[in-house]
Order: C-alpha cells, then structure tokens, then sequence
C-alpha cells in the first residue's frame, strides 16, 4: 500500500519489533478471551517503539515483563526516532489503559486469563511536521484498501479468540467492530470505552473511574 500527502512516513512496528509482539502474543490464553479490546492504531511513543498495542515502556517492562531488542524502521523520521525500550518517552494512553488493569488484577497472567487487547491497524502514520495521522483521518481512497486488510486481521483475531464481549476503546475501534461482527464471522456483545488519550478532555476527569463503570455496565466486570 502508499499513502499520499499529507503523510510521508509510515512506520509497521510488526516488522521491525516483531520479537517484541511476538512476545505479546504468546500472552494470550490459548483457550480463548472472554473479552477483547480494540484499539485503533499505535502511538508514536507506545506501540511504535514496544511493538506492543498501547505499549507503553514502564508497563511493557514491569507489568508484561517484555522487554528485547527493537529495530529501526527502514524510513525513520529524524523527529520520531525509534529507541524501542530504551525509549525515555512515556505514553499517556498506555499508562492509564494497562495502569487500570493493573490496579485491578494482581499479575497480567490474571488479566491475561479472560481478557486480551489488540489494535486494529498496525500502522503508524505520520506528517512531515512529524504530527501523528490516525487512519480515520486517510482520503477514502487510501483507507478502503487499509480498512479491507485489517477488516479480514480482526475476523480472524476474534475467530481465533472467539470473546464473548468485545470492546472498542474510542468510538473509531467500536465502528470497526461492529462492522466486521455484521459480517458474521463471529457473535459477540459489543461495547465502548472512553479512549484515554489525554487529547480528550473526558479522559483528563477521572478516566479510570469513568472506565471501569463503562466495563462493569458492559458485563466485562463485576
């Protein structure tokens, strides 16, 4: 795929820190997760330089216990470089998301058991300025080829998965959901939650709080 102005870098950490998502993966339950949560794409300071959906380093490293060599992208804007692990950069998204699991469930093997989170799109899209590009915002002409890839990624995430609940974190991850669970590939109860970049004001006023009511109505928590 090539994507026009204004994007002139586009980063795919599932190659060069494939070890690192690797690792992530063989997280998952192998029965299955009773829940799945959808996130949109990576972040500049997170899954870009982890490998990780929502990867912030801290979390990454002390809570999923990952932590191995990432590589470089082979067209690496000067203003994003990617350091991987030793990156001293800290993703507020990824902080509050896996930050709340934490709190709630002793170890990630326990969070792991029922539950598992995963991105939409694996790319990372940005501008010469080196302002990041979320796929929502791609012409349409770019984003159904895009939309059709990943479409067919997350039919088989939830076959292989097969939750009972499935969550989009923001209302793009939800769309997303609802228009590949109208295929019928699976059946699943769909939700939301308020997406924690701290670009929306709703996420900057007690978003853990906010979220676990959202999951407790959904039925992913007592």
């Amino acid at each position: 795929m090539s994507f026009g102005d204004p994007v002139t870098h586009v980063y795919n950490p599932l190659n060069y820190a494939w070890d690192a998502h690797k690792a992530y993966l063989s997280l998952a339950n192998d029965d299955g997760s009773r829940v799945v949560l959808l996130g949109m794409n990576p972040g500049p300071w997170g899954m870009a330089q982890t490998g990780i959906p929502f990867g912030e380093i801290a979390a990454a490293k002390d809570w999923l216990g990952i932590d191995l060599p990432v590589h470089r992208p082979a067209h690496e804007h000067p203003k994003r470089p990617v350091e991987g692990f030793a990156c001293s950069r800290s993703e507020v998204s990824g902080r509050r998301l896996w930050g709340l699991f934490a709190e709630r469930f002793p170890t990630s093997q326990d969070f792991f058991r029922d539950h598992f989170v995963v991105n939409y799109c694996p790319l990372v899209f940005m501008e010469s300025s080196a302002k990041n590009r979320t796929p929502n915002k791609l012409p349409a002409s770019e984003r159904a080829e895009l939309d059709a890839a990943c479409d067919r990624h997350l039919a088989s995430v939830l076959k292989a998965l097969h939750p009972e609940i499935v969550i989009g974190v923001g209302a793009y991850a939800e769309e997303c959901l609802k228009r590949v669970l109208a295929t019928g590939c699976h059946e699943a109860k769909l939700g939301r939650i308020l997406h924690p970049s701290p670009a929306s004001p709703a996420a900057n006023k007690d978003w853990a709080g906010t979220v676990t009511k959202q999951l407790t109505e959904a039925g992913v928590w007592d």
